[in-house]
């Protein structure tokens, strides 16, 4: 079934987003966050969600076209720990209120997504496009998160 790769992406993209939501608690409306310095350029808080929808459901394009375009023991294990870590950072930032920590978990996750558009490009052909929202919204999230380090 050509599907059935896109339904998995796609129950996993935006599980991981369910389950990192559920444990980063009251996350940006809590009153930690909410009186804490703020970048400039930190986009409202609707933007978030709208964001993260639209990655995740490009991010499900791009992971079912490369099921059969990238081996998979290689796929899976990026995917693997792009997941660990994009859950990983809610609960740290947020919960734990640790913006050092959550800043090398970031980084961590932007630099492997740009690897991953560059390390797969030659085998998604154009289909790479499809990270850039990922890859740019990453990097925007880890000025956001290096501010906050930097000012709190």
């Amino acid at each position: 079934m050509r599907a059935l790769p896109f339904i998995i992406f796609f129950l996993a993209n935006f599980g991981a987003l369910a389950i990192g939501g559920f444990l980063m608690g009251e996350g940006p409306s809590s009153e930690w966050y909410q009186e804490a310095n703020q970048a400039p350029w930190t986009p409202p808080g609707w933007v978030f969600g709208a964001a993260w929808t639209f990655i995740m459901l490009a991010y499900t394009f791009y992971m079912g076209i490369a099921w059969n375009r990238i081996p998979r023991q290689k796929l899976l294990g990026v995917y693997s720990v792009q997941l660990i870590f994009n859950i990983g950072w809610n609960p740290v930032f947020f919960d734990l209120h640790d913006a050092e920590m959550g800043l090398l978990i970031i980084s961590f996750l932007t630099i492997l997504i740009w690897l991953k558009l560059f390390l797969f490009r030659k085998s998604m052909k154009g289909w790479s496009l499809l990270l850039l929202p990922y890859s740019i919204w990453l990097t925007i999230a880890t000025s956001l998160n290096l501010y906050f380090l930097l000012y709190n």
